[in-house]
């Protein structure tokens, strides 16, 4: 058995998606594609740990558990996830009257075009089910 397969120059690249977010974004009568690729596990990592914080116990003194704000979390995923249009550009940000790359998708898109872009860009990194989803079994 070999291992050659699993070496990083064998694997399969995960190609960037073009997706249309919004039929609002027009350009000769066209809706705008907008382009989603996937990121890392360690990237993905590091977003999951900055927008988890320590919660205490309730009744028990210094002890804590960790807590995930997964709506912000998925927020910060789109954001590092968009690669066009380019959520970092101040130009579209002041338009929008915003600063930050998650803050500008949230003013830019519908609440219903944001739930549908969340879940494409989840599926563009290989979540086969949302983290709304998720949570809720967890819950479960």
């Amino acid at each position: 058995m070999s291992l050659n397969a699993f070496l990083s120059q064998n694997a399969l690249k995960i190609e960037n998606e073009k997706y249309v977010a919004s039929k609002r974004f027009v350009e000769d009568g066209k809706p705008v594609e907008w382009e989603v690729c996937s990121i890392t596990s360690e990237e993905d990592e590091a977003l999951r740990k900055a927008c988890t914080r320590r919660v205490p116990v309730p009744g028990k003194k210094n002890q804590f558990v960790p807590e995930t704000d997964f709506p912000k979390y998925l927020g910060k995923l789109a954001a590092k996830c968009t690669v066009y249009p380019n959520l970092h550009d101040a130009d579209l940000q002041n338009s929008y009257g915003v600063m930050g790359d998650d803050a500008v998708l949230k003013k830019m898109l519908t609440p219903g075009e944001y739930a549908d872009y969340l879940t494409k860009v989840q599926e563009v990194n290989g979540f086969e089910i949302s983290m709304d989803e998720a949570v809720e079994e967890a819950k479960n």
